[in-house]
């Protein structure tokens, strides 16, 4: 729900400065998804990423450059005994603050896309069932129902 200012959609234009546009430019694409996706599930190497998202090698190039680029991922130099030196890619702090949407994404499509899927995030510590939750920076709990963005000054 929109308030103060924002709440007249007439008078204002999101276009080109929505946080959601800017995300989906960057990573609004399956592969660059499902790359995250692995990154997270501790896939670091080329030949993984591709094989494992099931796209070509010059796909899975040109998302990898692209997510080294915005800063969600980061290039390592290293090498196994008797081979050649190749690059590794290890997620950045950005890379894992998006965490949190790519496990949105997981429990929304386990709930309301698949039969029976018997896959769960879980707390490793307790093992414990998890959800990913808004939460206000006082710590409640935010439903749908009661989220409202509103403009701050910057």
């Amino acid at each position: 729900m929109l308030q103060g200012r924002l709440a007249d959609r007439d008078a204002w234009s999101a276009v080109g400065q929505c946080p959601v546009e800017k995300t989906m430019a960057l990573l609004g694409t399956k592969s660059a998804m499902l790359i995250m996706r692995e990154a997270y599930y501790g896939t670091t190497r080329f030949d993984d990423f591709w094989r494992r998202v099931g796209v070509t090698k010059a796909a899975a190039a040109a998302r990898l450059a692209e997510l080294v680029e915005a800063g969600l991922l980061e290039r390592r130099p290293y090498r196994e005994p008797g081979q050649r030196s190749r690059d590794e890619y290890v997620l950045t702090e950005a890379g894992i603050d998006f965490m949190p949407v790519v496990f949105s994404m997981f429990e929304w499509g386990r709930r309301h896309l698949t039969d029976h899927l018997p896959l769960r995030l879980a707390h490793a510590g307790c093992g414990a069932e998890a959800t990913v939750e808004i939460h206000c920076e006082k710590g409640h709990r935010v439903p749908a129902d009661e989220l409202i963005l509103r403009a701050v000054r910057s």
